[in-house]
This record gives C-alpha cells, structure tokens and sequence, in this order.
C-alpha cells in the first residue's frame, strides 16, 4: 500500500506541466538520437547533460528529462537496425538479424511496429519491477557497512563492461584509468594537493559532466572526422508507413519472455541492455526455431531482442538508485548527473528524496505510452531522419558540447578539459578499450576511498575486516564469478582466432 501511495504522489510530480513537457521532449528527441547510427543512449544523454543545466532545471526535471531520452535512444536504436542494417548502438545488433530481411522483403512497416510493441513491453515490465522491486533493495541496503559497499565498488569496477566486452584484460584496465583521475584533487583525509601540478582549477578534482561529454560526444566527432561518413548501403524503403493491427502483436508472447530475461540481465551491475538482447534472442531461438527461420525474418527475432534490451535497461536503473551503483554506461552518466547536482544515490533515497525517485517512475510510466504512440504514426519521420547528412549533424552536436559545458561554470579552463578528455577518449576507442569504466571509476573512486578509510578506521587499520562481514563475502564470491564467466567468453573467443 505503502508503494501504491508513494506512486500516486510520483505521479502528481510527472504531470506538471513542465515535468510533463519534458518528458515529451526526452522521448522525441531520445528516439531522434537512437535512430541516428553511431550516437546511442550513452552519447545522447551526455550530450544533453549540459542542456539541463543551462536550463537551470530543477533535479526531479532534470532526471526525468534524461530518464525518458534514455528509454527513447532505446525505442529508436530499432529503426536504422531495421533499415539500414547498421545498430543505432550495440543492444540493437541482434534486431539487424530479422529485422533487415524483414525490411529487404518489403515488410520494413511490420518489422517497425512489432519493434515498437516489443519495445514498450519491454519497458513496462522494467518500468513495473523498478516499482517494486528497488524499494525492497533499498531497504536491505541501509544495512550494508563501509566494508560491504567497499566490496560492492570491488564488484562495479570488476563486472561493469565484463560480460559485455570483448576484452575484460582492457575493461579492467580503463577502469584503472578512471580511478587515477578521481584521484586528482585534495586528498579527503590530509588535504594535501594530489596530481594537481599546481593548478588551482584542479583543486576540486575533474567535473564529472565536463569529463564525460569529452569523452563521449567530443570523441565521437573525432572519430567521425576520422572516416568522414559511415559506410554502408542506403536505407530501404518503407512503403507503407502504418502497420496493420494483427501484424504487430505477432511476437507478443516473445516480448514477454524476452523483457523477463532482459530485466534480470539489466538489474545485474555490469550486464546491461546489450546481454538483455543477447540472452533474449538466443533462448527464444533455442525454444522456437524449429524451421530455421530466425535470421531470415522472423518477427520473433525481432522481438525477443528488443523487448530484452528495453527491460535490461529499466532494470539498471535499480542498482543505480539504490546503491549507488550504475548497471549500465547510460546509468553512469546519470549517476554522473545526481552527484553534480549534490544528490547522493542510494538506500536512504527513498526516504530523503521521494518526490524524485516516486516521480522519475511515474513519469517512466507516461514516457513508455508516448513512445508507442511516437512510434507507430510518425515512423516516417523518424525513418527520413536517416537521410540527415552526418556533416550537418555533427557541426550541432560540437554546438551543444562547448555552449552546455560553458553555461555550466563559464570557465574556459573546462573546455579546455573537456578537449583533453576527448582526445583520451579517442585513443582508448581506437585501442577499443571501453570508455564506461573510465567514467565509473571517476564517478565512484572517491567513494571508494572515502568507504575504505572508514573500514580501517573503525578497525584501527586491519585490512581483515574487508573480509570479515557476511555481505562483503557473497559480493566478492559473485564478484569472482562474474570475473570468471567474463574471462572464459573472452579466452574462447581468442581461441578461434589464434587457431586461424
């Protein structure tokens, strides 16, 4: 009852007029970005971090507005899958498998709306779980010490990017690289000036939001830069622009199973949207492909992937909100978001600040019916965005980097930060090392420390007691078993390499 009540007062927060306008415009312009190949959630978001502050919005605003662009950037990663055979971002690959051919054979409209659905199913059951499953998370995680969430920092650095990564030796080490640079700063304990080289503007460490749109937004304009234009073939048409009915809920009883699976993957810190599509795709092909038609165009496969990675998304917003701990890169720049506005996330969230956390959900709820209704009439518009020519767009988004992150403190120091961090972000894309755990060690590297001098403090400085709490114990055991799964995917994946 509890739950129900806080909702209805989440929802009296969402359809304020200008909560409510925000959340049409996340999802308009989330979708707008996914469609575009190449950006995806995490760039989108980034991008438009500075927006919100340069509006002056306040922090439930602010995170509903990115809230809905994240779930828009993963409705629209569908559409130049589906008619360009080129993913929007990684969790969209697996619908290029049925979705293309679908397109190929003139079914481009069909394979759109059953995404849409699968999508918007996707989204509700995470949508439902964040209800009702992160209140009890977070009631079990007020009893965690300074040495459990020492270990569950251990976990987020280890896992996040490991399963999904190609490398996890790579992974690892861009997470090493985010906790030198939250290193930089006055060291909390002594306030001594650490890796500052006399600079002054270092004095408070690298900002969070002027690291990550260099690393992400600035980074990608290099690159695109670098190869001029993206490859490929043109997108196919779409004749007719409005599915029929029937055609749409013919993968229902795939997006069901499909969201289950994805919202468990994204609940598990590191997994995210694209294992949610994966595992999404390969159980429902193990369950239903007795004629050998997925990857021919079966609207299974198309919807089993997409209602996986929606789900996996919401869900990586529970361990965000109640500890602290992204899921997913998107939520890490989120996360990023709350930090800079002075907002903690974690167990007592939900009691300091209900009015955010009940209508962020709340909205969540609007945006996943506006996105089925943006997503079925105006595919037509959406698909016509795919003609944009990249040497137009990028020009706007190198607009919206260095006027957000100016308007921010209206220092010219940090735009001169935010090149350097997009030049770094550049040569860790060319090494292809991750640029997620980079963001997650500068976020969470001062929490980490700050978690571990209480530990010790409180142990007159016996490291044993890292080791000693029942909790720290079984995160460190998932800990290790995440480690090993991700490693073993890496060593058989070299495997058939080196034997070529």
């Amino acid at each position: 009852m509890d739950i129900l009540n806080s909702l209805i007062g989440g929802i009296a927060v969402a359809v304020t007029p200008l909560n409510l306008a925000l959340a049409v415009f996340g999802c308009f312009a989330g979708t707008l970005i996914g469609a575009l190949p190449g950006l995806g959630p995490v760039n989108g978001v980034a991008i438009l971090i500075p927006v919100a502050f340069a509006m002056k919005l306040e922090p439930s605003s602010a995170l509903i507005m990115l809230s809905c662009i994240y779930y828009g950037c993963m409705y629209g990663g569908r559409i130049s899958s589906i008619m360009l055979n080129i993913p929007g971002d990684e969790p969209a690959i697996m619908t290029t498998l049925d979705g293309y051919p679908m397109a190929r054979r003139g079914q481009a409209a069909k394979a759109l709306g059953i995404s849409a659905v699968a999508s918007f199913v996707g989204a509700t059951v995470a949508t439902l779980g964040l209800t009702f499953f992160a209140p009890l998370l977070a009631k079990a995680a007020i009893h965690f010490g300074p040495a459990d969430y020492f270990a569950l920092y251990v976990m987020a650095f280890a896992t996040i990017g490991g399963v999904t990564g190609v490398n996890p030796f790579k992974t690892l080490l861009a997470a090493m690289i985010g906790l030198l640079l939250a290193s930089v700063g006055l060291d909390p304990g002594t306030g001594t000036a650490r890796f500052t080289f006399g600079s002054f503007h270092l004095y408070d460490g690298f900002d969070p939001i002027v690291a990550i749109v260099g690393l992400f937004a600035v980074s990608e304009i290099i690159m695109y830069f670098e190869s001029h234009a993206l490859s490929g073939a043109g997108p196919v048409k779409l004749g007719r622009t409005l599915p029929r009915l029937r055609e749409v809920f013919e993968g229902f009883g795939a997006s069901i199973r499909g969201a289950l699976i994805g919202f468990v993957c994204g609940v598990l810190p590191g997994a995210g949207a694209s294992l949610g599509a994966f595992v999404s795709y390969s159980t429902e092909k193990q369950l239903n492909d007795k004629n050998g038609t997925f990857g021919t165009g079966d609207p299974r496969g198309i919807a089993a992937p997409e209602a996986g990675n929606n789900a996996a998304s919401g869900g990586a917003l529970i361990p965000m909100l109640t500890l602290g701990v992204p899921g997913s890169g998107t939520t890490a720049v989120m996360l990023a978001l709350l930090v800079s506005l002075n907002i903690q996330p974690g167990p007592l969230l939900f009691e300091r600040q209900p009015d955010l956390v009940w209508g962020l959900i709340a909205a969540l709820y609007l945006a996943n019916v506006v996105l089925l209704l943006l997503n079925i009439p105006m595919v037509g518009i959406f698909t016509r965005l795919l003609s944009l020519p990249q040497w137009f767009l990028m020009p706007v988004v190198v607009m919206v980097s260095f006027i957000g992150i100016y308007s921010i403190s209206h220092s010219t120091f940090d735009l001169f930060v935010m090149i350097g961090f997009g030049l770094l972000g550049y040569a860790l894309r060319k090494f292809d090392i991750s640029l997620v755990p980079v963001v997650l060690g500068l976020l969470l590297g001062a929490d980490m420390e700050n978690n571990l001098r209480r530990a010790l403090s409180i142990s007159g400085g016996d490291f044993n007691i890292l080791l000693q709490s029942p909790i720290a114990l079984a995160i460190y055991a998932f800990t290790a078993l995440m480690l090993a799964f991700s490693f073993g995917i890496a060593m058989r994946r070299r495997g058939p390499r080196s034997a070529k």
